[in-house]
């Protein structure tokens, strides 16, 4: 498949596609359902590799400790609970 034929299944424009491919661009999460169609991939599968890539480009480029990984780790657990127990109470 070209650039040109996978742009169009996408919805992207070939030279923007060319672009990411070569690091230059980085790639809409919004186009990662139709990725994930495209190539037969699992989309949760696929929507973790691309979120964990975004994390670890940010970690490095802010220049972040150790740490930051587990005290998000933290938060992402403070936030599902917060929101399990509105949902029970109907706020959600």
């Amino acid at each position: 498949m070209t650039l040109t034929q996978l742009g169009g299944q996408l919805g992207i424009d070939s030279g923007a596609l060319s672009k990411i491919e070569n690091g230059k661009k980085k790639l809409d999460e919004k186009a990662l359902p139709k990725l994930a169609k495209v190539f037969k991939l699992n989309l949760n599968q696929l929507k973790d590799e691309y979120f964990s890539e975004v994390i670890a480009y940010e970690i490095y480029v802010n220049k972040c400790s150790d740490k930051v990984l587990a005290l998000a780790e933290e938060k992402v657990k403070y936030i599902k609970s917060k929101n399990a127990k509105q949902g029970d109470l109907g706020f959600n």
